[in-house]
């Protein structure tokens, strides 16, 4: 059975009570459908190997790395390497909807990082995630809450269909801001290379760093 949480206006203190069912779930294993400034995610503990096996079975994700979402810009540092570029892309968009591939600062279960030296991270603005990822330790599994290959949800209403039966929590938080993935770049150094467009209009990013792969 799918409990869920409708936490649709609940700020603050309020808010962080009402997720602790959703977060002992997730410590305990589970699987959650949750909002975020994009999209609506699908997550897990991103340590926990056996619920990492049945997200990647619940998304039917072969072969590709899962992305990481950090409750600040402290714990993405934790799992990655930032050059001074990909710190100034941080700090103009976090929280915010850009994800970067950076070079991984950690050793993490090979479900997340499916053999690479690299690791897709981002800060959403999404409260929600944040606390989420906060009671995790910093970071939760931030894939989008679908089956590989189509789209993502930016409603509750479209995600629960999916959702229910297949994850363990459904958290309610209305409508996502953008309805769209987040923009994906690779940083190496000073080089930045766009891998999806999304959320984020590319012309932000060069207006950071100049110019764009």
């Amino acid at each position: 059975m799918t409990l869920t949480l409708d936490v649709k206006g609940v700020k603050g203190e309020e808010l962080r009570k009402a997720l602790k069912p959703a977060l002992e779930i997730l410590r305990s294993g589970g699987l959650a459908v949750y909002p975020t400034d994009t999209v609506y995610g699908l997550g897990c503990n991103p340590l926990d190997e056996a619920a990492l096996r049945r997200l990647l079975e619940v998304k039917g994700r072969v072969g590709k790395p899962l992305p990481l979402l950090t409750s600040s810009l402290a714990d993405a540092r934790r799992i990655a390497h930032f050059s001074h570029l990909a710190l100034r892309l941080a700090e103009a968009f976090w929280p915010g909807p850009l994800t970067m591939v950076l070079p991984l600062g950690v050793e993490l279960p090979a479900q997340v990082t499916m053999g690479l030296s690299k690791v897709g991270v981002r800060v959403p603005d999404s409260d929600v995630a944040r606390l989420l990822a906060e009671g995790l330790g910093g970071i939760i599994v931030g894939t989008s809450a679908n089956r590989s290959g189509e789209p993502p949800f930016k409603s509750f209403s479209d995600v629960y269909r999916w959702a229910a039966g297949r994850v363990d929590v459904v958290i309610d938080g209305g409508d996502c801001r953008y309805g769209l993935p987040s923009t994906v770049v690779e940083v190496e150094g000073d080089r930045v290379k766009l891998l999806r467009r999304g959320a984020l209009e590319p012309s932000r990013i060069v207006e950071v760093c100049g110019y764009i792969e």
